[in-house]
């Protein structure tokens, strides 16, 4: 009866997730190791995030990507100034290099990977190096916001890892 006579306050309204996505911002990694090597980084725009991908030319193995309070180099520690808010070291468990030792991918701007102005997310890519089998990017962003990681095949016999970032919570 209370309901009826509107007595009753409703409950409160669960907000819908921006755009329907339900990532997190927690560290996604998986620890497996790629004989493939890293052959190009991109990145791009869309509808509800920011996205950046990484290129291998076979499988992609394994990858760690968390937040971190500043990016650091491989191999020497060193920090790497970012414009952002807040910044995503992303590491692929594969080399840019091949068994000779020769670049398989080499950035053309080490502070400017990709160029990302205009973006509504990402502030900066940088390259963090390639060490000992492993390869990091930098990536400054506007604020520590949900974010997913997965691999997709291809082109070819090639693969790629994906790290999208949400525009919002």
């Amino acid at each position: 009866m209370a309901a009826g006579l509107g007595l009753l306050a409703p409950g409160p309204a669960a907000a819908d997730p921006y755009c329907g996505l339900v990532w997190g911002s927690l560290a996604k990694a998986d620890a497996a190791m790629s004989q493939a090597k890293v052959t190009n980084v991109r990145t791009g725009q869309h509808y509800c995030f920011d996205r950046i991908v990484m290129d291998l030319n076979g499988p992609v193995g394994g990858y760690t990507v968390r937040y971190v309070p500043q990016v650091v180099q491989d191999g020497s520690g060193l920090p790497i100034s970012l414009r952002g808010q807040a910044f995503l070291q992303i590491t692929v468990n594969a080399p840019a290099y091949d068994d000779a030792g020769q670049p398989t991918y080499t950035p053309g701007t080490k502070d400017e990977v990709s160029n990302v102005g205009g973006y509504q997310t990402f502030r900066q890519v940088a390259w963090a190096g390639s060490f000992e089998g492993y390869t990091s990017l930098g990536l400054g962003v506007r604020a520590r916001l949900p974010f997913r990681v997965f691999t997709l095949p291809g082109p070819g016999t090639g693969s790629r890892l994906v790290i999208d970032v949400a525009h919002f919570w």
